[in-house]
């Protein structure tokens, strides 16, 4: 049977590996597609990801990936050493530090992008684009960065 400190760190992995995967993605094959789109298409297509993306399944994934790690290190175990310990506490620094980058960085670019579609004077597409791909791409490769290393770490974590 399932003790409840193990349970909360397979959680951490699950929810952990499932962002990783989603960031990852996004990072490997959507923003490289759509930056063949034009200025005309690239524009409109991201407000509608933009969109779509923070809902359900997302935002759960999003809050879970602090809070299981969080309960894992706060759950006290007998047995866990003290590496372990450290590599889950490491890997909630990194989700939060995802979360830090996507709150300050991501999301304020997003809103920007989503205001330039009511804009008056209308701002053109190029210049949309301009201030938005390649400032969100950077802080994209990042939180992706942080985000693998956090499930690289608590996959450790759970090593035998």
């Amino acid at each position: 049977m399932w003790r409840m400190p193990t349970l909360l760190l397979a959680l951490a992995v699950i929810s952990t590996g499932l962002y990783a995967g989603f960031m990852l993605i996004f990072l490997t094959g959507i923003m490289p597609g759509l930056a063949r789109l034009s200025d005309e298409q690239f524009v409109p297509a991201m407000r509608r990801i933009n969109e779509t993306v923070p809902r359900g399944v997302f935002l759960v994934v999003f809050v879970a990936i602090i809070a299981f790690p969080a309960a894992a290190v706060a759950v006290p175990v007998d047995g866990r050493t003290v590496s372990e310990r450290w590599l889950i506490v490491a890997g909630l620094v990194c989700a939060v530090l995802n979360h830090l980058v996507t709150v300050a960085g991501n999301i304020p670019l997003n809103n920007a992008l989503a205001a330039s579609e009511n804009a008056t004077p209308p701002v053109p597409d190029s210049q949309v684009r301009a201030a938005f791909e390649t400032r969100w791409n950077r802080l994209h490769q990042i939180r992706t960065l942080l985000t693998l290393a956090a499930f690289a770490l608590l996959v450790c974590a759970g090593l035998p």
